[in-house]
């Protein structure tokens, strides 16, 4: 699963409020995780709410990304990898016994944003999306159907595991998780561009 390690690379994450730890309740894992995709859908919906089309493409140095440019990279991460979890990852074996790590302490170690990651090719912003309102519109439409698969499959997402580069395998519960906190993740770095030197008021 070579694309998988090279497209979440970038996805070392922020996270936007405390997630439940790793249980044997399906039922509990998926409103779980639906809620956290929930919850940092609003987070970045808001980070961008009422930035101005000035503060939409300012940039803190020529080889940083505008706020134009990490949203845009959210929204093309969001279908990219919920694809990946709905077809490759479904087909992937169950966790080795002992494999693996409990869900806290994968949220622990995608907390950090010491370590910085550059994006694949294909999750790179292009200016797929002319306006921010059609961006916004794409996204959404993109996380409802993150967020209804999560809360129909009766898929037993403890049951298969995909390797990411940095924690080792991850079961499709804890990649689900992972999709909330990529975005939650770049939404800290839309924060953190308007703190920038030169950020227009």
């Amino acid at each position: 699963m070579t694309f998988i390690s090279a497209a979440v690379a970038c996805a070392l994450l922020f996270v936007a409020g405390p997630v439940a730890a790793q249980t044997a309740d399906p039922q509990k894992d998926r409103a779980a995780a639906a809620k956290y995709l929930e919850d940092t859908r609003q987070a970045f919906l808001k980070s961008i709410e009422n930035v101005t089309p000035a503060q939409w493409t300012f940039k803190a140095s020529p080889t940083s990304w505008s706020i134009a440019e990490v949203a845009e990279h959210i929204g093309i991460s969001e279908s990219t990898i919920f694809g990946m979890v709905t077809t490759q990852m479904l087909k992937a074996p169950a966790p080795k016994p002992g494999e693996g790590v409990p869900d806290e302490k994968v949220i622990a170690g995608l907390t950090d944003r010491s370590s910085k990651f550059q994006a694949p090719e294909m999750l790179k912003p292009v200016n797929k999306w002319a306006t921010k309102d059609a961006l916004v519109k794409d996204f959404n439409a993109a996380r409802d159907k993150t967020i209804d698969w999560t809360k129909a499959t009766t898929e037993d997402l403890r049951a298969h595991a995909a390797p990411h580069p940095a924690l080792g395998p991850l079961d499709l519960h804890q990649w689900l998780l992972l999709i909330a906190g990529h975005s939650a993740r770049h939404t800290a770095q839309i924060e953190e561009v308007k703190t920038a030197a030169g950020y227009p008021k």
